[in-house]
């Protein structure tokens, strides 16, 4: 949550209602997805994604944005208005509002909790189910990442 790149792509995630694993990396550099990450891509760059259905793999969240909502969004684009995305395709307001948000909050999940078990990151993805936005959810996502445990949402 600290990232407000990874939170622009967690949004649209949301907004087109996608089930997704989330491989928490907390601090970007402090767990072994991070380190898994640098020795498959070569680079500790977050938000990165891999779509097992089309095999595309990429960085940037504005390249995962568009690229969501072009392969997952309505086929139709004329059967909704992309205005209504503008707060999360606007990037500098997106960024600006998400980082706001983040140092407000205190920068949720921006390291690795102190006291996590070295072996989370080598279990099975959890199943959290709940709304996003919801303020029960949200700081449960955000435990969720300081230790570093994937998830599925």
């Amino acid at each position: 949550d600290a990232s407000p790149y990874c939170k622009r792509v967690r949004e649209i995630i949301n907004v087109l209602d996608l089930t997704v694993e989330y491989r928490p990396c907390p601090g970007a550099r402090q767990s072994a997805f991070s380190r898994e990450l640098m020795e498959t891509t070569g680079r500790q760059t977050v938000p990165y994604l891999i779509d097992p259905n089309t095999d595309v793999r990429m960085f940037e969240s504005n390249d995962i944005i568009n690229y969501l909502v072009s392969t997952y969004g309505p086929s139709d684009a004329s059967s909704y208005d992309s205005k209504a995305l503008w707060p999360i395709t606007f990037e500098q307001f997106s960024i600006f509002t998400s980082t706001l948000a983040a140092v407000i909050c205190g920068l949720p999940a921006l390291s690795r909790q102190a006291n996590v078990r070295p072996d989370t990151e080598r279990m099975k993805p959890l199943e959290l189910w709940g709304y996003v936005c919801s303020p029960f959810v949200k700081p449960v996502r955000e435990k969720l990442c300081a230790l570093a445990l994937p998830h599925m949402m």
